[in-house]
């Protein structure tokens, strides 16, 4: 997991300079210290100094950027960092844009315009996940076995203490909310878990109406787990219900 990351730092990527400077000011008025990046190639100058695994709590970033597209800049964090949670901010508002920024690795996604007060709360919730994480992670790690935090299912092994997931023994690529969501469905192995259950699980806040993007988190998993995505055996979908893990795999 790499050393934990500064609580209350946050790099937000933005170049309008107003907006940049309301957001920079209604955060740093609620204990959050916030560097600014007008630009992808401050943003990315500025997390390498800093370390993609430790140096910000979360990276706020606007999808349309002067000299970079920032989707683009979110598949390059993502792969400098598995567990970096990153909200996309944008005026794209569409549903195929937030279902790309979501695929591409983002935590979140909020179309501008935006209340901050929901920006706030949108941070605040991923940042209770990110410490519970760690907290956990730390407790795991005191205790003298961790091969009990492993969870095996046929081939694909669920590695709590190391938040790593093996396929026949290869490691599969996951964001730090994709194994949230594995590891809660694992759980529940053989029981189907709606979409508004799963969200609470891992987020502890509702789903709102017609947001699909559990959906896409699931697709994604899917990706990295199953042998034939298309046809998947480990992670069913029930239609009208929601997600049953299968208890018994090969």
């Amino acid at each position: 997991m790499g050393p934990p990351r500064e609580a209350s730092r946050v790099l937000l990527v933005e170049d309008d300079p107003r907006l940049a400077e309301l957001v920079s000011t209604y955060l740093s008025g609620r204990g959050f210290e916030v560097e600014i990046a007008a630009d992808g190639a401050s943003a990315r100058a500025m997390l390498a100094r800093a370390g993609f695994h430790r140096g910000y709590a979360v990276v706020l970033l606007d999808a349309m950027l002067p000299d970079a597209d920032g989707f683009d800049l979110c598949r390059e964090f993502r792969t400098e960092s598995a567990t970096l949670p990153i909200v996309m901010i944008t005026a794209r508002g569409e549903e195929t844009d937030r279902i790309v920024g979501l695929e591409l690795g983002a935590d979140d996604y909020l179309p501008k315009p935006f209340n901050p007060r929901e920006l706030l709360a949108r941070m605040k919730s991923l940042l209770r996940r990110t410490e519970a994480v760690a907290s956990s992670a730390a407790s795991m790690a005191s205790e003298a076995l961790g091969s009990a935090e492993t969870r095996t299912f046929g081939r694909l092994e669920i590695d709590r203490a190391r938040r790593e997931v093996r396929l026949g023994g290869t490691p599969r690529r996951l964001t730090g909310h994709q194994f949230d969501l594995l590891a809660a469905l694992a759980e529940r192995a053989g029981r189907v878990v709606t979409r508004d259950q799963l969200m609470h699980a891992v987020r502890d806040t509702p789903l709102e109406a017609f947001d699909r993007s559990i959906d896409v988190h699931i697709s994604r998993i899917r990706a990295a787990i199953e042998d034939d995505p298309k046809k998947p055996k480990r992670i069913q979908t029930i239609r009208g219900a929601g997600y049953l893990f299968a208890s018994t795999q090969d």
